[in-house]
C-alpha cells in the first residue's frame, strides 16, 4: 500500500455421550435395562446465511477515507454497496476523540439493509516510524520497526498493547501491521525501497522477525485490535517499490525464510495476512502474488495451512497493478483466494470493482462459491475478534 496511507477461526464442540450403568441383577430384583442417550449434534450455523449475495460481496472490500473528515463516497459505498470495512489513510493530525468521531460516522451506517448488521472492520496502518497514520493528542509517537526490534519481545508486546488501546479508543479494530518481511542485511537495507529504506523491518533473519513481529501482533490482540502480517510472500528482497513500478522478485522461493516465517507467526493467534502485489519469479512468474492462485491458495492456504482472512495490498492506485482494469484486479484477487480487496487510495474505482464481482457471482456458480467462502471467512473472523483477554 502507499506509505501515506488477514488466522484461522477454529470452532467446534466435542460432545461427550454419557452412559448410565445398569444395576446388578439379583434373584429377587428384576434387571432393569438402562437407556443409553444419544447426543444431539450441535447445529452448525452458517455465519453468512442471512446475508444477500450483494451483502456478501460487500464484505470483500475495504475502502479508504481520510482521518480529518469522512469521505462522502466511502459513506455511500457502505449504504449502497454494503462495504464491510474502511481504511483510515493519511490525513491531518487528529486526536483520539476526533478520530473516533470520524469513525462513528461510518459505524452508524451498520444496519440490516446495509451490512446485514455485520460490524465494520475499521483499519489503519500503524507500524511506527515513517508509517504511522494516526498521530495527534492521545496517540503515542511509535518508533520504527527497526528500533522496536532492539527491544525484548516481551517489552514490545507490552508497548504494542498500549498502542492498540489507543487505536481501540479511536474505534480502530484492525491494524495493517506488523511487517513480516525479512531484509537480509543492514548493509543492503537501503537497496530495498519498500521496507529497508524506511526501517520497516524488525531485523535481518527469520528468528528475529518472528519473535518481534510476533510480539507486536500479540500486543495488538491483547489491546483488542486484529493484527495483519505483511507482505506475503515477502518484500524484503525487492529492489523496487510496488507503489511506483511493477516489481519482480527474483530471489524468494516457497522454501525461503521470507515464507517460512509465517509458520510461527500464524500459529500464535488470529491475524490477517496481506498479499503483496509483486511478481515472484521463482514461485509464480505469471502474475502478482495477490492475483496468483498458486501463491494464495496453493502456498499460503495449502502448504502453510492458513484458513483465515487474506487481504490484498492496495489495488486502487498502485503502479504494480496498473496493467489491469479495476474490475480485473478485483476478480483476479477473489479468484486467487483473497478475501478482502483493499481500495485505499483511489476510492473512485470501488463501484467498478464491486459491480464486477457481483456480476460474476450472479452468473458463475464456481465464482459464487469463492465469494461465499471469502465472505464466510471474513464474517467468522469479525465474530471471533482478535482473541484479546
Amino acid at each position: 500500500m502507499r506509505i501515506r496511507i488477514a488466522a484461522g477461526m477454529m470452532a467446534g464442540l466435542a460432545l461427550l455421550a454419557g452412559c448410565a450403568a445398569a444395576p446388578a441383577a439379583s434373584p429377587t430384583t428384576p434387571t432393569t435395562a438402562s437407556a443409553t442417550s444419544t447426543p444431539t449434534p450441535t447445529p452448525t450455523v452458517d455465519p453468512i446465511a442471512d446475508l444477500s449475495l450483494a451483502q456478501r460481496v460487500g464484505q470483500l472490500f475495504m475502502v479508504g477515507t481520510g482521518t480529518d473528515a469522512p469521505n462522502p463516497q466511502t459513506l455511500a459505498d457502505i449504504a449502497d454497496r454494503h462495504v464491510g470495512g474502511i481504511f483510515l489513510h493519511s490525513g491531518t493530525a487528529s486526536s483520539v476523540a476526533q478520530t473516533a468521531a470520524v469513525v462513528a460516522r461510518f459505524t452508524a451506517l451498520v444496519s440490516p439493509a446495509a451490512t446485514g448488521d455485520v460490524p465494520l472492520w475499521v483499519a489503519t496502518d500503524q507500524e511506527g516510524g515513517d508509517v504511522q497514520v494516526l498521530h495527534g493528542p492521545g496517540f503515542a509517537r511509535m518508533p520504527s520497526a527497526l528500533t522496536q526490534g532492539t527491544r525484548a519481545p516481551e517489552t514490545l508486546r507490552a508497548d504494542a498493547a498500549s498502542w492498540a488501546a489507543e487505536l481501540a479508543a479511536a474505534g480502530v479494530n484492525v491494524n495493517l501491521a506488523p511487517v513480516a518481511d525479512i531484509v537480509t542485511s543492514a548493509a543492503t537495507a537501503r537497496q530495498n525501497p519498500p521496507i529497508g529504506a524506511l526501517d520497516r523491518q524488525y531485523g535481518y533473519d527469520q528468528q528475529t522477525v518472528a519473535a518481534h513481529a510476533g510480539g507486536f501482533a500479540d500486543g495488538m490482540r491483547h489491546g483488542g485490535v486484529m493484527p495483519t502480517f505483511k507482505h506475503f510472500p515477502g518484500l524484503g528482497r525487492a529492489r523496487t517499490n510496488t507503489d511506483f513500478v511493477l516489481t519482480t522478485d527474483t530471489t524468494v522461493t516457497a522454501g525461503s525464510p521470507d515464507v517460512q516465517v509465517y509458520r510461527a507467526l500464524l500459529a500464535a493467534g488470529p491475524a490477517l495476512v496481506m498479499a503483496a502485489t509483486a511478481i515472484y519469479q521463482k514461485i509464480d512468474p505469471s502474475a502478482p502474488a495477490a492475483f496468483s492462485p498458486k501463491i494464495i491458495t496453493g502456498l499460503l492456504r495449502g502448504t502453510l495451512g492458513f484458513d483465515g482472512v487474506v487481504i490484498t495490498d492496495d489495488l486502487s492506485a498502485a503502479a504494480a497493478v496498473a496493467g489491469w482494469t479495476p474490475a480485473q484486479r478485483a476478480l483476479l484477487a477473489i479468484g486467487a483466494g483473497c478475501d478482502i480487496v483493499l481500495v485505499s487510495s483511489e476510492v473512485s474505482v470501488l463501484p467498478e470493482m464491486y459491480d464486477a464481482v457481483l456480476s460474476a457471482a450472479q452468473s458463475d456458480p464456481g465464482f459464487a462459491a469463492k465469494v461465499d467462502a471469502a465472505a464466510r471467512r471474513v464474517v467468522t473472523a469479525k465474530q471471533a475478534g482478535p482473541g484479546a483477554d
